[in-house]
């Protein structure tokens, strides 16, 4: 299988006020990812959803949006996540098609929701159109007594960005966050796409078993659209912030969710839009 490149050299054109020069430039690389779900007796693969994203982790990502959707609930759901080994399957197509085997129950979800369509980089839970259908009756909103300072809040942008090592380069990737109590980065994903990251770093610690994430915070670059508040909910994540604004709807999912949801973090300043209890003025 080959080693992705998340970036790609281009030649261009760069004019800088009278001057204007040729020269390389770094890009972030874009491609899809079919993610395939079969039984667990490894039957015929079936096509569920093709999903731009930046390579790297799609293991990660396969698990985290699987888990979003709610096909996946808990890390047994997942018995096995590969790539194609037909050879009459060119080398490269190979390496953008991940295959993941379901225990029962998973794959009866899975045939349910079975899409076989494509979203871009900017669709996030493209199949999820209500909080009720996010919220079910059975799912309470979240009760954590997790507490953190305004001092702690100050300190995430600039760690986030200190670890977004594509970015630094391109300046074409957004980063989701996970940061434990004291402030101490517990993991860091990149994509061209904010739901992609925050799917691969779902993903990292689902496939890890380690959910729910009762104890953290999730901090995302850009805003914090539904589809973040929805993914961090599943994850039982109590606190949500990102460097921009929240959608409308982000704000209603977050307070029917039981979800800290802070906006606009950056410059020692923030807007909280629902549960402000669990930030704690110094």
């Amino acid at each position: 299988m080959r080693d992705v490149e998340p970036i790609e050299k281009v030649r261009v054109i760069a004019r800088d006020g009278e001057q204007e020069i040729e020269r390389d430039d770094a890009l972030a690389v874009e491609e899809p990812l079919e993610i395939r779900i079969r039984p667990p007796d490894r039957g015929r693969a079936r096509s569920f959803v093709t999903t731009m994203r930046t390579p790297g982790h799609d293991e990660e990502l396969a698990a985290g949006l699987l888990f979003a959707e709610g096909v996946v609930r808990s890390r047994p759901d997942l018995l096995a996540l590969d790539r194609p080994v037909d050879p009459r399957i060119e080398r490269d197509l190979r390496a953008n098609v991940i295959i993941v085997t379901l225990a029962p129950d998973a794959n009866a979800r899975g045939e349910k929701l079975e899409r076989g369509t494509v979203m871009g980089s900017a669709c996030g839970v493209c199949g999820k159109t209500s909080i009720e259908s996010v919220i079910p009756a059975d799912a309470p909103p979240l009760v954590s007594n997790f507490r953190v300072s305004s001092e702690l809040l100050f300190t995430l942008p600039e760690r986030l960005r200190e670890g977004q090592s594509v970015f630094s380069k391109t300046g074409g990737l957004h980063a989701a966050a996970l940061f434990d109590g004291h402030g101490r980065l517990q993991a860091l994903r990149e994509d061209i796409g904010r739901h992609n990251a925050t799917d691969k770093l779902v993903g990292r610690f689902l496939l890890r078993d380690e959910l729910p994430l009762a104890d953290s915070v999730l901090m995302v670059s850009g805003r914090a659209g539904f589809e973040i508040a929805q993914k961090a909910y599943s994850a039982g994540i109590p606190i949500v912030a990102s460097v921009s604004a929240p959608s409308s709807l982000a704000v209603e999912l977050a307070d029917a969710a039981g979800l800290t949801l802070v906006g606009f973090l950056r410059d020692r300043r923030y807007n909280v839009y629902a549960h402000p209890g669990r930030i704690l003025r110094a």
